[in-house]
């Protein structure tokens, strides 16, 4: 198994969560593996557990990708390190197997692995973090001197806000479903670029936001033609499970 290569013109590419198509989702061995290929970004999710630590996953719960299942938010580290995720290769999909490299990855391993291959840290605040939890996640990013080296993405506003009052030249995409006057009123208020789900992205739309001067990010594009047309319109990312 390997990606499947696209025409991306001038279209930067974008690994969701990690390597996702050949690799258990935001795992280390999936960061590896986009790191060891052409993509732009790297993309995870990140939570908080109960001890205040941030952790990379994508739920809010770990059963669909572990052995076991507890709640992250309400698990300590501890609790949540010695969890073995599933072997969810392509060879060996929603395996009940794992392998000692198939752990919850802190942010510092996968701003670590950004930094050793020269990637972009497209990083997720899943939920809505509290301020204290923006700040340390840009002091563990800054202690390992890569801040300029990340985008972060959030599906709550609330979050975008936070992002721009405590950094307010940073790299910050605002993501969401939907595209309406108010999206663009609201990008244009925080001075923040725009990831949006690929599936209703029209040409003029792809115009508006750079009339606008910002920047567009579409998720989460696996069919080889819907990536190479918006490549076409001019898209400034595609984040892709699969397409290089």
């Amino acid at each position: 198994m390997n990606t499947v290569k696209i025409n991306s013109l001038n279209t930067k590419m974008v690994a969701h969560r990690g390597m996702s198509g050949l690799e258990t989702e935001n795992s280390l061995p999936a960061f590896v593996a986009a790191g060891n290929r052409s993509y732009y970004g790297i993309e995870c999710d990140i939570h908080v557990t109960k001890d205040g630590r941030i952790v990379v996953i994508h739920d809010s719960d770990t059963g669909r990708v572990a052995l076991e299942n507890i709640n992250i938010e309400n698990s300590t580290f501890d609790e949540i390190r010695a969890i073995k995720l599933k072997n969810m290769t392509k060879l060996s999909p929603e395996s009940n197997t794992s392998r000692g490299d198939l752990i919850i990855p802190t942010l510092t391993e996968y701003v670590s692995i950004c930094k050793k291959y020269d990637k972009k840290c497209v990083i997720e605040l899943k939920n809505e973090f509290e301020m204290k939890y923006i700040e340390q996640t840009v002091d563990e990013i800054k202690a390992l001197d890569y801040l300029d080296g990340v985008i972060f993405i959030s599906f709550s506003f609330n979050n975008m806000v936070k992002i721009r009052e405590l950094l307010p030249y940073q790299s910050a995409q605002f993501l969401t479903c939907k595209f309406d006057e108010e999206l663009i009123k609201n990008l244009d208020r925080y001075n923040l670029d725009l990831d949006i789900h690929h599936v209703d992205v029209t040409k003029d739309q792809v115009d508006t936001v750079h009339a606008h001067g910002h920047k567009i990010n579409c998720w989460t594009v696996d069919d080889k033609s819907r990536a190479e047309a918006l490549a076409e319109m001019g898209v400034d990312f595609i984040t892709s499970n699969i397409l290089e």
